[in-house]
């Protein structure tokens, strides 16, 4: 339990990290290298952390195991851990993530500095269902 309670804090952290450079996405995307760099570096950082979130739900809770990243976030709302709708959804994370660690030559900034930042919410949403799902095995407590 002691390792979801940190990667949900390491969620958090990249979360707010992002937030915190987020403005001006779109001029700065394109004109300042090293901005985009630490962008899509935390975003992968951020969608990695997710998915093994997943993973570490998933084997804490017993459940089967998942064939692939995106399989994680099914059994979760198979599970009735996430709500089944937005784990189908939330899901597309893991493609996200894939993106970011191999095809990162083809970034297109009105995606990243659109869709992708209006998106983090779903993140929070994830961990207040996830945390949640747990609370009544202590992950509430400090």
């Amino acid at each position: 339990m002691e390792r979801i309670r940190q990667k949900i804090g390491r969620i958090k952290e990249h979360l707010a990290l992002i937030r915190t450079i987020k403005d001006d996405c779109r001029i700065r995307f394109t004109a300042d290298p090293v901005y985009r760099g630490a962008l899509l570096h935390y975003l992968y950082l951020l969608s990695d952390s997710c998915i093994v979130l997943a993973e570490l739900v998933i084997k804490h809770k017993g459940l089967r195991i998942p064939q692939s990243y995106a399989e994680s976030f099914d059994i979760l709302g198979d599970s009735q851990i996430l709500d089944a709708a937005f784990a189908y959804n939330f899901a597309r994370i893991a493609s996200f993530r894939n993106f970011l660690a191999h095809d990162y030559e083809k970034i297109d900034q009105e995606v990243i500095c659109g869709q992708i930042m209006n998106s983090l919410e779903d993140v929070d949403l994830y961990l207040r269902q996830v945390s949640a799902a747990l609370v009544p095995e202590g992950l509430g407590k400090s």
